[in-house]
């Protein structure tokens, strides 16, 4: 992919009116003319999933939900440990992308891997509990993102893990260990993103770490594709639901 490509999915992020009456109408709208190129964009852009599908464990015979998988590109860092999972639930709202998402499952030969055109607040797995539930920049994009998590709890068996890297911006007053961004951190990249229906919040740590029992938190920064004096706050955080 090149400037070209670049150029067309930047006018469908900067300027392309986003349309719909339901959230998965207006992420279609936002997604329908981008899916193709979109992983090669996002690859610069979305930090830190490498990184996390490296720390989380592949459980042998597990039950997998990867909730706003998009296009799958995320289950290429499976590598050959797709194979130990029984089961893998790629769930979005996009058709657009996810039929991306089934041509890759087509073309690698992941026959265990499921794509579900679904609402992440509202999916079960048909096993009824899920070993590993993953938000990879996703929760910023469904707007009851609490729900979202109340869901994967639910769906978690005891002791199973969440893992989520997102965008983030800090609370004014931040828990004691996580990072204090300053006023124009704050106030920006909730307006920067708002244009894409993206919405980077101070909430989602605290809530994640309320939750779950944290096993592994990173907060860090990334410059954007073509904005080369800004950085945008990250976040990579795995949980563990109590056992009890």
């Amino acid at each position: 992919m090149g400037l070209w490509s670049d150029l067309k999915i930047l006018y469908h992020m900067a300027f392309k009116p986003v349309r719909g009456g339901s959230h998965a109408e207006r992420l279609e709208s936002f997604y329908g003319g981008q899916a193709k190129g979109y992983d090669d964009f996002r690859k610069r852009l979305l930090k830190g999933r490498e990184e996390l599908w490296k720390a989380l464990p592949k459980p042998e015979g597990g039950v997998w939900v990867d909730m706003g998988g998009g296009t799958g590109a995320n289950l290429e860092n499976f590598g050959d440990d797709i194979k130990r999972l029984s089961k893998v639930y790629l769930v979005d709202l996009s058709s657009s992308l996810l039929q991306v998402a089934r041509d890759r499952c087509r073309q690698r030969g992941w026959t265990n891997v499921e794509c579900v055109e679904a609402d992440a607040t509202k999916f079960r797995p048909p096993e009824g509990q899920a070993d590993v539930v993953t938000f990879s920049y996703s929760l910023t994009m469904i707007p009851p993102w609490y729900a979202a998590i109340e869901n994967a709890m639910t769906m978690l068996k005891p002791g199973g893990l969440i893992g989520a890297v997102d965008f983030y911006v800090s609370q004014k007053w931040p828990s004691e260990g996580l990072r204090k961004h300053g006023w124009l951190c704050r106030s920006l990249w909730p307006v920067w993103f708002a244009s894409d229906n993206v919405f980077p919040s101070p909430d989602h740590l605290p809530f994640l770490r309320h939750k779950f029992e944290t096993v592994w938190l990173d907060e860090q920064t990334t410059r954007l594709p073509y904005v080369p004096l800004l950085r945008t706050p990250y976040y990579v955080y795995i949980g563990r639901k109590p056992a009890v």
